[in-house]
């Protein structure tokens, strides 16, 4: 029998866990590359590099590295050509993934608090939750810039369990990557990743989530007494 959680909080991450935003973030990179005289980089690259916030990703889309540096230089002249080129792309080609509406209904349905916690920019997070019909779905929204740290810090849990006034290990994080689980184990808070994430091209079980599950429609197998 499948384990069952209890939480009375259940937190989100966005980008692989809710939304495919992958080809938003696609378009803003290879355009970018366009104006830095540079060449298009892969859609399998950019899969592997999103997940650590925009800067993180730009660096890797300038080395074609998942774990590269740039030069300082050129990483200053790119920063804001992608930002730029990111707030136009921003939700016009990301898609919610099957099973996120049925999944977040039946956990509301339960009575549970509902957020969003991602490595995100607010600048970014907000306009493509609104986009995607998401925002009002949340009663909080922590962006990759709502706090010093970002996941796999702890530090967006324990403050999103400390706004809900819940304790963190009657909390549940929902999830895609390693910085997910590590960020959960972290604060003290259960954790299911979704099989279909980012994870940079590494199966996420490798990585020892409580459970990994292929859609948010599968919930009420998980989640509730």
């Amino acid at each position: 029998m499948a384990q069952r959680f209890t939480p009375k909080m259940v937190l989100f991450d966005l980008d692989g866990t809710l939304i495919d935003s992958v080809p938003d973030l696609m378009v803003a990179v290879n355009q970018m590359m366009d104006e830095l005289g540079m060449p298009h980089r892969a859609e399998a690259g950019v899969r592997n590099w999103v997940g650590n916030g925009i800067e993180r990703l730009v660096e890797r889309a300038l080395t074609d590295d998942l774990h590269g540096t740039p030069d300082a230089a050129l990483f200053g002249k790119a920063m804001p050509i992608f930002k730029r080129l990111y707030a136009e792309s921003n939700g016009k080609y990301s898609c919610v993934f099957a099973g996120v509406f049925e999944g977040i209904a039946y956990v509301k349905s339960l009575g549970l608090r509902v957020g969003c916690v991602t490595n995100k920019a607010a600048a970014f997070t907000l306009p493509l939750l609104q986009d995607m019909g998401l925002l009002d779905l949340f009663e909080t929204v922590i962006a990759g810039d709502t706090l010093p740290m970002k996941k796999p810090e702890p530090a967006p849990l324990i403050y999103a369990a400390g706004w809900f006034h819940i304790h963190p290990n009657e909390a549940l994080m929902i999830g895609d990557s390693i910085s997910d689980v590590k960020a959960a184990r972290a604060a003290g808070f259960s954790i299911i990743c979704m099989s279909y994430g980012y994870n940079h091209g590494e199966d996420i079980r490798n990585y020892h989530p409580d459970a990994v599950i292929d859609s948010m429609a599968e919930f009420p197998n998980w989640i509730g007494k």
